[in-house]
């Protein structure tokens, strides 16, 4: 099959939904099918120069909306060049101009909502959600209906979606999401790393990666640090990402306050082989979100066999405790601190046989070959069958 993906940015600062993307298309192709990607940038960007890949960019759009005049007419002179287009996420112009592109046409378009329609941005930003209910009827609630279906990345996102709009109605499938199986040379990409941040060596160390954003939990995990970290001379926490600066201060002098500036790393956003030495150098990986889609870093972390600490707030926490691939609590000071002092508490036989989880948890449920075959699987049962 020939695919087309749109997204809004192929900016890596923008977190999973990239990063998924550029997977599943590397796994697609791997498998044999072709696929181009579209996005809402400006052409010269230069994260547009450095995506290792083939992208179209219809930019410069106007607003966070991402409204650009060169999408639609890209998309009714090109879609039915595809067997299908792939949308990633709501909220953004790419999504319209998918729906009024080609609903009707003969080809057909698939949604992946990337956790946009949790009801936790419903509670926590009400005035914006007011805001999204008056484009809501004549925009994405017409995007889901008229897809050929809406593709959830696990039960509990599904579940959760409903619980946004009462004006809701699409073909719901839940599939799968993950990551592909990381570089393999654990040692020489732990010594590259530690080479880059040599005050780290000799520590035990706790990864949060991801972006600083106050979904993610990060004042909670800095928190709870502060509770445990007496207790854990030889610990140090990482804070990798990129995010909004103004937060990253904050959450900064927020650590000097409580006396433990000099036990959390910061190292800005890491990719490539530092990104993997940062997982496979650390002892176990945190993310105490309040919400979660899906969460690559956690199948990252995974696939690196490490145990993962994680709110039940993160839509696969169930497959986590039933794997025993970590450990799991509520997105609260009180849960943050439980899931520390479990982790501290461990014996090393009992990390080692979660070390071993972890990767059987990756293998058995996360690897994009797998989530790949289940997207064409989808696509092709929900396509309209040619006359």
């Amino acid at each position: 099959m020939r695919l087309l993906h749109l997204i809004p940015s192929v900016d890596p600062r923008g977190g999973g939904p990239i990063e998924g993307v550029r997977r599943i298309h590397d796994a697609l192709a791997g498998m044999g099918h072709e696929g181009d990607l579209v996005s809402l940038d400006s052409p010269d960007a230069g994260f547009v120069a450095d995506y290792p890949g083939k992208v179209i960019a219809t930019g410069p759009s106007i607003s966070s909306y991402g409204y650009n005049e060169r999408l639609l007419p890209w998309l009714k002179a090109h879609a039915g060049d595809y067997d299908a287009v792939i949308v990633n996420g709501l909220w953004q112009y790419v999504g319209f101009a998918a729906w009024r592109a080609l609903h009707g046409s003969s080809t057909p378009y698939f949604v992946y909502s990337h956790g946009m329609l949790d009801p936790w941005f419903k509670h926590r930003y009400p005035l914006k959600h007011l805001k999204k209910w008056l484009y809501w009827p004549w925009g994405e609630y017409r995007v889901l209906r008229d897809a050929s279906a809406v593709l959830f990345t696990c039960e509990e996102e599904r579940l959760l979606a409903r619980q946004s709009f009462w004006l809701y109605r699409c073909r719901e499938v839940v599939g799968s999401y993950g990551t592909t199986v990381p570089p393999q040379d654990a040692k020489a990409l732990s010594e590259a790393f530690l080479s880059s941040f040599p005050e780290l060596r000799q520590k035990r160390l706790l990864l949060f990666l991801g972006r600083i954003h106050e979904k993610k939990g990060c004042d909670l995990l800095i928190e709870a640090f502060a509770r445990v970290v007496a207790a854990a001379p030889d610990v140090q926490l990482v804070m990798a990402g990129p995010g909004d600066e103004d937060l990253t201060r904050q959450l900064q002098s927020r650590a000097a306050s409580l006396g433990i500036a000099s036990r959390i790393s910061w190292t800005g956003m890491l990719s490539g082989d530092l990104k993997w030495g940062a997982f496979h150098a650390c002892e176990v990986f945190c993310l105490p979100s309040h919400q979660e889609n899906f969460g690559i870093a956690v199948a990252e972390a995974l696939a690196c066999s490490r145990p993962v600490l994680i709110s039940d707030k993160v839509n696969i926490w169930r497959e986590i405790a039933a794997d025993q691939a970590g450990f799991v609590e509520s997105d609260t000071l009180e849960g943050t601190i439980a899931l520390l002092r479990r982790w501290l508490d461990s014996t090393p036989a009992e990390l080692a046989a979660m070390r071993l989880a972890a990767l059987r948890c990756f293998d058995n449920r996360f690897q994009m070959k797998q989530v790949a075959e289940k997207l064409v699987r989808t696509i092709r049962e929900h396509s309209p069958q040619p006359a």
